[in-house]
């Protein structure tokens, strides 16, 4: 049996998705007035909405709403009301990422497909898993998974899988990306990216502080586009995707014009249909539909992504995009007349019944008869009867049924065609034409009415209450049933006092951690802490009377699997009083290998609602760590005590499976730091991970909450914790020092750099 395809479409606009379904969309995916990750789109508001499901709907066309963004604490209890219209209107599924979004829509609207989000870094079956016993049908893929990794979800879990086919990559790992939301408050969680990643960078390399190994300066004084990737475009390799397992394929594009979103779909379209009709060995691509795509868009050329090759160069389209060029107005005239400003109407099949003295009578039937290209039924059969007047007798000429045929077929600017109407003609029949007009509107309103009354929905069946918002000391004990050091002070119960845990890439910084009176626990990086020195780095940490946690990585694909596999033995040995968690992958990946270590849930894995922190907490994490997205005020209303709230520390903005380094002098085998500088003079430092083959870029100033002592107080975090990336150990000290007489003496100190952010926590993002 041939897999179900689905050619999903993107529309940022009304007209882009009439432009969509004339080009042969089988999905649309469309963002409302709020909730979703294209703020800047011309999303419809809820008349114009509900309007696109129907008429979505009328052209046998599925419509799908994002409400993708991450959602503050006082907006969640308005999304209910928010989504109660276009459930009812028969709103096909949700695209969400947030934990708290999908569990209030799941209990909410039960029988609401939930898809979800890229932004939420689905990269292995495990995440899948997990998303789908929280009530998922359907995953997007993280843009970065191979074919192997895709056919290993498809093997492991019974869910449907999207992935994008053609249109914008982002650099970063989408949902891990806050470099536009800390160096302009745009948030791309919220909908609002501002692309810095298309912006041109010089690049220093070398470790100590943008040196080479001989101490000379390497710089990029030319502003290459390191961080802008070339458009994805996949037509040579849709074979291989579908045969992955890839039941929908996306186009990228809701900021795109209705013309670029109708000549991409027609495209892929001609392709899928293509593959379903003639297999792999009929597949053939036309390079002129390549020369096409490039006409609607180009940004340097394409790439067909991460499918068959991890990152490199060619991907990066340097120079940026090309410069003005002329268009191809024969083209775009075309697309315009063929799909959109054109009209489209669904067959349907009729019966006119005309006799003599009795009333008329006109049948309609749409859908269910078999479609010969696709080799299955076309919808569903739908039937609608409407009644006339009794027949008069005609005096002098009297009716044909060419004549009544002709009237009849005069279907205008309604959603339907005639492909067949069969007309019975009994006796001298006169019927006059505003009866024949009047008898077929009323026959096509209700068989409009009869097909969208089939996705109408009542009042949802789930229970319309939210669950009981625990207190806040409840949310700080933990599920493992294993009680940390520090708990009962988290929780108030005993001494009130903030507990200071460091967290270190490097381990120079180790020795200089453990010494100081006022740490309580040190996180130990996977990324630059091997296997080998976990043992002799935990006796360090337990020896000066702290405790030790170690820090798995943000992304969580083969490669970070196969080490901890291998290393699972010296990890469960070592003593680890806590694991600090960057991916939901690895949560499942510990239970699955019986590793009863607590677990701590880093920032990343955003707790934006109380919502979402009550599935993180029963998923089995011990402790959360705050978003960095939400401001003082914010996080008082989100609640903090039994948390971890960030102190100090260059904020991961980008976690990309890309490497600089690699990008511009190939792949060096070994960890190194290097600076990017944008336009402002402002140095981004660079880390590329290479036991786990990803980069990070930070924020250009460390965050400090230096200052904020009475805040930080009243929000009664369990955790303050101090990141500590590309410090010395003398600069580590000096920013010890400087916090434990803060918030450990409460004295105010002057501050140990001469630059730094307070991130968000005075900055509201939208």
């Amino acid at each position: 049996m041939k897999p179900q395809i689905e050619l999903l479409a993107p529309a940022g606009s009304t007209e882009s998705m009439v432009a969509a379904i004339n080009a042969g969309a089988d999905a649309i995916y469309m963002g409302g007035s709020r909730f979703g990750a294209r703020a800047y789109a011309d999303n419809p508001e809820e008349d114009g909405f509900l309007a696109a499901i129907d008429y979505a709907h009328l052209h046998g066309c599925r419509l799908y709403m994002t409400v993708n963004t991450l959602v503050k604490e006082g907006e969640f209890e308005e999304l209910p009301d928010f989504m109660k219209p276009y459930y009812r209107q028969g709103l096909d599924a949700a695209i969400v990422q947030d934990l708290g979004v999908l569990a209030l829509l799941r209990e909410h609207f039960p029988d609401l497909a939930m898809h979800i989000s890229t932004q939420a870094t689905v990269t292995g079956y495990r995440s899948a898993q997990l998303f789908q016993k929280l009530g998922a049908s359907r995953i997007v893929t993280a843009r970065e998974l191979s074919l192997e990794e895709i056919a290993r979800i498809r093997d492991k879990v019974d869910i449907e899988i999207e992935s994008f086919v053609h249109g914008a990559l982002c650099y970063c790992y989408s949902g891990q990306c806050l470099l536009s939301s800390l160096i302009g408050g745009r948030s791309g969680n919220r909908g609002r990216c501002a692309q810095p990643c298309r912006l041109p960078y010089d690049v220093e390399i070398g470790r100590e502080g943008g040196l080479s190994g001989n101490g000379k300066r390497r710089g990029r004084p030319s502003g290459e586009y390191v961080l802008n990737l070339k458009d994805l475009c996949t037509l040579d390799i849709l074979p291989d995707i579908l045969e992955a397992g890839v039941n929908s394929l996306k186009i990228e594009g809701r900021m795109k014009s209705p013309r670029y979103t109708a000549g991409v779909v027609s495209v892929y379209r001609k392709y899928v249909d293509c593959y379903r009709k003639n297999g792999r060995d009929g597949y053939r691509v036309d390079p002129a539909d390549k020369r096409m795509l490039l006409e609607l868009f180009d940004r340097g050329g394409f790439t067909e992504g991460y499918y068959r090759q991890h990152n490199g160069r060619e991907m990066i389209s340097l120079r940026g995009k090309p410069g003005f060029r002329e268009t191809d107005a024969t083209l775009f005239d075309s697309l315009d007349q063929k799909y959109v400003n054109a009209r489209r109407q669904e067959a349907i099949e009729g019966i006119l019944e005309i006799r003599e003295g009795e009333p008329a009578m006109l049948r309609l039937k749409s859908g269910g008869w078999q479609d010969k290209e696709k080799g299955e039924r076309d919808g569903r059969e739908i039937v609608a009867e409407v009644w006339g007047k009794a027949v008069q007798t005609a005096r002098n000429q009297p009716m044909t049924r060419e004549r009544l045929g002709r009237q009849l077929n005069k279907t205008g600017g309604t959603p339907f065609y005639f492909r067949n109407l069969e007309v019975k003609l009994a006796g001298s029949c006169f019927v006059s034409v505003q009866e024949l007009n009047d008898l077929r509107r009323r026959g096509l309103e209700e068989l409009e009415s009869r097909i969208l009354e089939g996705y109408r929905r009542e009042e949802a069946s789930g229970t319309g209450k939210s669950e009981r918002k625990p207190d806040e000391t409840e949310s700080c004990k933990p599920e493992s049933g294993r009680e940390t050091a520090g708990d009962a002070e988290a929780c108030g119960q005993n001494s009130p006092a903030l507990r200071l845990h460091v967290s270190l890439e490097e381990p120079e910084g180790l020795l200089t951690a453990a010494k100081h009176p006022d740490v309580d626990e040190i996180y130990l990086d996977a990324c630059g802490f091997p296997a080998a020195d976990w043992q002799r780095a935990v006796n360090i940490c337990h020896e000066s009377g702290k405790q030790c946690a170690l820090i798995l990585p943000h992304i969580f694909r083969e490669r970070a699997e196969q080490y901890f596999m291998t290393y699972i033995r010296e990890l469960k040995k070592a003593g680890f009083d806590e694991l600090i968690l960057r991916s939901l992958e690895e949560m499942v990946f510990l239970q699955e290998q019986n590793v009863r270590i607590p677990v701590v849930l880093d920032a990343n894995l955003y707790g934006m609602n109380r919502r979402a922190c009550e599935v993180m907490t029963a998923a089995g994490a011990a402790r959360l760590t705050l978003p960095l997205e939400l401001n003082w005020q914010e996080l008082k209303r989100l609640g903090c005590r039994g948390k971890e709230l960030s102190g100090y520390g260059y904020l991961p903005a980008m976690v990309s499976a890309q490497c600089v380094r690699r990008t511009l002098e190939g792949c060096s085998q070994r960890p190194e730091a290097l600076y990017i500088r944008d336009r402002t003079g402002k140095r981004l430092p660079v880390k590329n991970h290479c036991r786990f083959c990803y980069n990070t870029i930070y924020n250009p100033d460390p965050l400090s909450l230096l200052g904020f002592n009475r805040q930080v107080k009243e929000l009664a975090p369990a955790v303050l914790r101090l990141s500590f990336t590309i410090e010395k150990p003398q600069q580590i000290q000096a920013v010890l020092h400087a916090f434990g007489e803060h918030f450990r003496r409460g004295k105010d100190i002057p501050a140990p750099f001469k630059e730094f952010t307070r991130g968000h926590f005075k900055r509201k993002v939208e």
